[in-house]
């Protein structure tokens, strides 16, 4: 009986060895690398009167004090309402203190409705200077978006905001000042994250019981797997230095749902302070998350970010700064 009972275990144990081999092995050979390749559509933006001018490029040295990424994929009825909220809040700011200067990029994200054409209304109402869109020619997914956006700022701070507006805009002089309050900046890389990790306790309490396992556990596998010190990953509210914005971007592979936790691993690789704070932070209708499959997407997907960078399929980017 003791002799069956081992060989039954020897067997389990040969069988989760194969499996953890077959699994190292689809992670590595499905690795893609990093894409910067741009469609021609999408290396051009439109100014008010319809003239179509060339993005800068996050080498470039800043012009402006502020870049705003909104990340957009069919958010032609949600985006108004953040869109009108930020730049009443940003117009406000530089009428106060006329040397803060500011720019808003919707990275349209392939979207099937109207989403440019809204995003175009801002234009228009207050100039490319102020307002750009960046129209996909096909989706990439959030993270794309988000690094294509990056990739095309001017600002000396770049903040990534999502475009349900779930995160109180103002809120934004919470992170600057978390930002701020990092020293030192190693070559004035930093990076701050709003935060809903104090919001948690409600939320289990709303949640059913399912949902709450699904959630502890994808924090259990952020933890072990790939970010540690950090309680929230996933609130879209980040703010960048620029140095830190070109560091982190330039490496990211992931574009779908678990960027930001591949974009914090990047920043823990290489030493990046982060700091984290509290945000307000409301749940508004229309996610495109599905409950289930995106949390099994994610999980999947931070496994294989871990596996990828363990066995050099992926690997971090080479020093680039901006002059």
């Amino acid at each position: 009986m003791d002799c069956c009972i081992c060989e039954l275990l020897q067997c389990v144990l040969f069988l989760a060895l194969i499996a953890v081999f077959v699994v190292v092995v689809i992670a590595h050979v499905t690795a893609k690398m990093v894409d910067h390749t741009r469609h021609e559509k999408e290396k051009y933006f439109f100014t008010a009167g319809g003239k179509k001018e060339s993005f800068p490029s996050l080498l470039d040295p800043h012009s402006l004090e502020l870049s705003v990424v909104v990340p957009s994929y069919n958010e032609e009825l949600r985006l108004p309402v953040m869109m009108d909220e930020a730049m009443e809040y940003l117009e406000k700011r530089q009428k106060k203190n006329p040397s803060f200067t500011y720019e808003v990029i919707v990275v349209d994200d392939g979207s099937k409705d109207k989403t440019t054409e809204v995003a175009m209304g801002y234009t228009r109402k207050y100039g490319a200077e102020k307002v750009r869109v960046l129209t996909f020619v096909k989706n990439r997914g959030k993270g794309g978006a988000v690094r294509m956006g990056a990739l095309s700022c001017r600002g000396r701070l770049i903040l990534m905001a999502d475009a349900d507006g779930a995160t109180k805009f103002a809120d934004l002089e919470k992170v600057e000042a978390a930002l701020q309050s990092i020293s030192p900046k190693p070559e004035n890389m930093a990076i701050s994250c709003g935060s809903r990790a104090h919001l948690e306790k409600e939320s289990v309490a709303e949640r059913s019981m399912f949902r709450t396992f699904l959630m502890y556990g994808f924090h259990f596998l952020v933890w072990f797997f790939c970010v540690r010190g950090i309680k929230d990953t996933q609130c879209g509210f980040k703010l960048f230095t620029r140095e830190a914005a070109l560091k982190t971007f330039s490496s990211l592979h992931v574009e779908r749902w678990a960027f930001d936790v591949e974009l914090l691993y990047i920043a823990q690789c290489f030493k990046i302070p982060i700091a984290e704070v509290a945000v307000n932070w409301t749940e508004i209708e229309g996610s495109k998350l599905v409950p289930f499959w995106s949390w099994l997407q994610m999980g999947r997907d931070l496994v294989f970010i871990r596996l990828r960078y363990l066995t050099g399929a992926w690997k971090l980017g080479s020093d680039r700064k901006t002059q």
